[in-house]
Formats: structure tokens, sequence, C-alpha cells
């Protein structure tokens, strides 16, 4: 039972205490500017002594059946920055850390006695805590980046080669015609040409495309290489030969029934690395691809030992309060 109240203690209530927790509360030195902490002899402070077990476990405070240590005592000052804990070397100050320790502890244990170890948020924050501590318990040094080899990411780059290297690429907008005649009507109309409306391109997709296809996206072909099967070949080729954004080229015979008035929107520069300028990122990729995997399949193994049970009637009982208010709380 004292275990069990230490860990609610420790983990369910920490956040809730934290306000209160050593290294919190602003001492008379708070108001002044953090600073690094300078030691002689290079900056190196003398290595301390080594503590027995049994000094470590000495009681320096109790708090009705709990019992706080110069082991638990030193931990937690020296969690804090460098800077802090030199506010505790006296034996004044170190009093000062200890009575936070100890009214956390009252805090914890009048929280206890009212049952809040026992509520809903607070046991769900101990899980979380406990998943958090077990994942990385699991997982912290079983799988690191560099057990990735040479071989495996170069491997990997040959199959994935078109990740890493892009060709060159254009995207241009388009309005399809079944006339050539009016095909040229528009192209002249689209170029700007003396005695027509220099309309703006997409205003002429809606107005006169006969693709609904495309139509619908004001003619967007979106992004294309030159070795495209989306686009007819003969597009492909007028797009590439557009030197600049806004530049129009058409009519042209598309061979697949229409004629094609093109206005590049954009175009990309071919990108080109070789493996050594991405070995650090395949690294990383398969090592977050590996441990993703690993932490599906220990929790599947789980699962399976696991006695699960779902009641699809019950399930379709539960109610989302899909408006703003939001849903009340239940206790």
């Amino acid at each position: 039972m004292l275990a069990s109240r230490r860990f609610f203690t420790g983990l369910a209530l920490a956040a809730a205490l934290a306000s209160l927790a050593p290294g919190c509360q602003r001492s008379k030195h708070a108001d002044k500017k953090e600073k690094p902490v300078k030691n002689s002899d290079n900056n190196q402070a003398p290595a301390l002594p080594p503590q027995s077990p049994d000094e470590l476990n000495a009681p320096i405070a109790k708090v009705d059946d709990v019992t706080i240590t110069v082991g638990e005592l030193q931990a937690q000052i020296n969690r804090q920055s460098p800077y802090i804990r030199q506010r505790y070397t006296s034996l004044e100050q170190k009093r000062e850390f200890l009575d936070n320790l100890v009214r956390f502890e009252v805090l914890a244990k009048e929280a206890y006695r009212r049952g809040f170890d026992k509520n809903p948020d607070v046991v769900r924050t101990m899980k979380q805590v406990m998943i958090q501590k077990l994942m990385k318990d699991e997982f912290e040094n079983k799988l690191k980046p560099e057990d990735i080899g040479e071989d495996e990411m170069k491997a990997f780059f040959e199959q994935h080669a078109d990740d890493y290297n892009k060709p060159e690429e254009v995207r241009v907008s388009a309005i399809l015609l079944k006339s050539k005649g009016k095909a040229k009507r528009v192209a002249e109309e689209a170029l700007g040409a003396p005695g027509s409306t220099n309309k703006g391109f997409r205003e002429l997709v809606n107005k006169y495309s006969r693709d609904d296809k495309t139509k619908i996206r004001g003619g967007d072909l979106r992004y294309f290489a030159s070795d495209t099967k989306e686009v007819p070949k003969p597009v492909v080729e007028a797009a590439f030969a557009l030197q600049k954004t806004g530049d129009v080229a058409g009519p042209i015979a598309g061979g697949d029934g229409f004629y094609y008035i093109i206005k590049q929107t954009g175009k990309r520069k071919a990108i080109v690395r070789d493996f050594e300028s991405v070995k650090r990122q395949i690294q990383n990729r398969l090592y977050r691809e590996k441990r993703t995997q690993a932490q599906k399949d220990f929790i599947n193994g789980l699962k399976a030992k696991a006695k699960i049970q779902v009641l699809d009637d019950n399930l379709a009982k539960v109610r989302v309060d899909t408006s703003s208010r939001g849903a009340p709380r239940h206790h």
C-alpha cells in the first residue's frame, strides 16, 4: 500500500504539485540573471568522494510513514541547473530545499486522503507516465541510428533513387479546343494580340475549354517531367520550350483530338544528389521506420497476450458531441 501511494505521489500528482516542487520556488537570489558557474582548474569542480549505500539511505526527515533520505534530497538538488545548485551548499539552504520536499509530501498525502489517486484524470496521468517510462525502457538502447549499416543505407538509396533525384519539371495551364480555327483565335486572345482583348488565362479556360477534367482546375496540368505519359508529347515539348513563367504557346495539336493553348505557370530545376549527400537523411529515415515497426510489434505482442473484448453494441451507444460547447465532465 505504501509503495502504491509513493508511486501515485511521484507520478500522478507530480504535475499538479509541480509549482511547489524544489527548484520552482524563487529564492532570494532568483531576481539575478543566471550565469554559467565558473570554477578554477579549467572550470572543472573537484570530484566528490563516493558515498556508501548506508549514507545515501540515511533518513533526514519523516512525514508520517514517508521517509526522505540523504540520497533522495541529494538527487532532487542535483537535478537542478548548476547555477541553482550553487544556492544550496550551506546547511541552512539545504534545510530550505528540504522544507519544499516536506511541503510536497504533506500536500500529496492530503490529496491522497481525499481520494484524488482514484480520480480518472490522475489515474490516466499516471498511466501516461508509466507508458512513457515503459517505452523508453524498452526501446531507448535497443536500436540507435548508428546501428543502421552502410550497406543497408546504400541498398535503400538505390531502391528509392527517385526520392532523392528529380528531373526538371514544368507546370502549365491549358485551354483545350476541338476546332483548329477557333483555337487560333483563342490563342491570339491569350497572347493579347492587337485588336483582341487580353483577358486572364483562367477566364479564357472557363469560357472556351472543352475538357471538363482540366477546366475544373482552371486548366492546370500540374507539374510534369519530359518523360510523362499523362500529357501528349507535342504539348510536353511545347511546354519545355517556353522560356519563362507567363509565356503562352499554341495552338498545339495534341494528337488526342484536342488543340492546346498553354501558359507556363512554373518550372522546377532538376535535383541530383549522390549517396554521400543524403546518407544521414537515409540513416535517420531507416531508424525511424525500424523503431516504429519495433514499437508496433511490441504492442501487437502485448495485445496478443491480453484478453481483449470489444462490445460493438455498446460502442454504438457512445455519443459524440460535435457542438462547440463541449461535453460535460463525468467524475
